[in-house]
């Protein structure tokens, strides 16, 4: 999804489609599927998702109608029965193709994976820090930064070398990343947390610019280090790939 009009720490799907007859749309992580019952095949009227629908339990999850001709509706939520799928029918007996544009919404966090202890403490919580919200949050911001060396791969071509990296994180779980470059001005990222694992961190982020977007991976150590980072970030058209190592 190119648009930025939806808040950072929450997923969305648009779906649109032109249907004949009945079809049954899957949505489950980064995939959606189209089975048709009847009529002819349904034809994709620019459907656009800013991130995968998360494979585990999803929080706050909203469907909404946006336009429709007959009939749509929801029949099946996420969940561990279905493999964490969104399943919507479709009956247009209208004649011809019919416009469908359902919305599917969720709060992007990392807690669906998370376990608890006996005292109540998520399992990968660190010490002395609290979770608020239903997303990431710290009870204070941080940062890490890193010395190393990577490159930044634009449409395969022109790479621009990557020196060392800076990361801040917010109470609410906002993510700044910044590289200094080789040559010219520094190369910026901003988005949320959306995952975490130990000293893996994923965040969903957008360029500067705010054209590129993609999933971006961070290995981060207790001594607030950046060991790692890399990005594939893409608008549908171009592509950015990010890979950059401590050293």
């Amino acid at each position: 999804m190119a648009r930025n009009d939806v808040p950072l720490g929450k997923g969305q799907c648009d779906i649109r489609l032109e249907v004949d007859n009945e079809v049954e749309v899957t949505v489950r992580r980064d995939m959606v599927l189209v089975r048709t019952i009847s009529g002819q095949d349904a034809r994709d009227a620019g459907s656009e998702c800013n991130a995968p629908l998360p494979d585990r339990e999803v929080r706050g999850f909203n469907y909404q109608v946006v336009d429709r001709r007959n009939e749509i509706r929801l029949i099946e939520e996420p969940s561990r029965r279905n493999d964490f799928a969104a399943i919507v029918r479709i009956r247009d007996g209208a004649g011809g193709m019919g416009r469908y544009h359902f919305r599917l919404s969720w709060e992007m966090g990392g807690g669906g994976d998370v376990r608890r202890d006996e005292g109540g403490r998520r399992d990968n919580d660190r010490p002395g820090e609290r979770r608020g919200g239903e997303g990431f949050a710290w009870n204070n911001t941080l940062n890490y930064r890193g010395n190393g060396r990577g490159a930044a791969l634009f449409n395969e071509s022109g790479e621009r070398r990557l020196l060392d990296v800076t990361v801040d994180i917010d109470r609410g779980g906002r993510i700044s990343v910044t590289f200094r470059t080789a040559r010219g001005g520094p190369l910026s990222f901003t988005g949320s947390v959306i995952g975490r694992e130990g000293g893996r961190l994923k965040a969903d982020v957008m360029s500067e610019d705010r054209r590129l977007r993609g999933p971006m991976f961070l290995s981060v150590d207790d001594r607030q280090n950046v060991n790692a980072v890399t990005l594939e970030a893409t608008d549908g058209r171009d592509r950015l790939r990010v890979n950059w190592d401590r050293r």
